[in-house]
């Protein structure tokens, strides 16, 4: 089973870890230059590192089709510098995941792959996709969505800690962002973490830094460049988070569910 993930942020490679984890060619997709936050756990590290590791699994970045298909022999997680998916007639992938969590349809087609699902609100099954999972926090994360939407986009963070909106940092003005502390930095409210043209970014409560843009990118006012995770565990910073995995869940269970796989092999049991 070949899956091709559009995105690779932090919860496009918890969907990637329990793809990879559960047997499957897992292949990624993301921007030339990457804005994830959650660095230390985004497979989109391997476009600017050319290789990264999240939970003992290896990925590398890939140029083309033909590198990629090098990586899945060696068991290793191929990630592209291609937001437009081009590489998707040459790798023929069973299943296409959107992972890219704009809130919004970017391109992608039921009729991408015989398998299609969309992630978050943006998607409507039966219509641009074949399945769509949850991603809001709460009673129905992961859950799969086989006719219909998810929830629509509040703006509002998930609680955290008992914290939702105020563990965001976000640019303060237009202009590049100077990274001023790393990630799984303890931090209290009021210390700055970035800059941008001057204006510090500060944090508004305390914990431990979970996300931070790299120094160097170009921003916009209000745009999220961080992220202070209020439970205070550094090592929460390296491991896919639970709503990661739960989505991740879901996505196999859908991949599971409409391509029949399951029901092959059940035959030869």
């Amino acid at each position: 089973m070949r899956v091709l993930i559009r995105g690779a942020g932090d919860i496009a490679t918890g969907v990637a870890l329990r793809l990879y984890r559960s047997h499957m060619e897992v292949i990624m997709t993301d921007l030339p230059a990457p804005t994830a936050i959650r660095r230390t756990v985004c497979f989109s590290q391997a476009i600017v590192l050319g290789r990264t590791v999240v939970e003992d699994v290896t990925a590398a970045h890939a140029a083309n089709a033909a590198e990629a298909e090098a990586l899945l022999a060696q068991g290793i997680v191929p990630v592209l510098a291609d937001p437009e998916c081009r590489c998707r007639q040459a790798l023929r992938p069973d299943a296409e995941v959107d992972a890219i969590l704009a809130k919004r349809n970017l391109g992608t087609a039921i009729t991408d792959a015989p398998v299609v699902i969309g992630i978050g609100p943006g998607f409507t099954a039966g219509t641009d996709c074949h399945a769509v999972v949850e991603t809001m926090r709460g009673h129905t994360l992961g859950r799969v969505i086989y006719h219909g939407s998810a929830l629509p986009n509040t703006n509002i963070p998930g609680l955290i800690g008992g914290y939702a909106g105020e563990r965001v940092l976000r640019a303060p003005a237009d202009g590049i962002f100077h990274q001023m502390l790393d990630i799984g930095a303890e931090v209290k409210a009021g210390d700055v973490a970035g800059e941008v043209n001057g204006l510090p970014m500060r944090c508004t409560i305390d914990g431990v830094v979970r996300g931070i843009l790299p120094e160097g990118t170009p921003v916009h006012q209000g745009m999220k460049a961080g992220d202070v995770d209020p439970r205070c565990r550094p090592e929460y910073c390296t491991t896919a988070s639970d709503k990661a995995l739960a989505v991740g869940g879901g996505v196999l269970e859908a991949i599971l569910n409409l391509s029949g796989a399951l029901h092959a092999g059940a035959a030869k049991l």
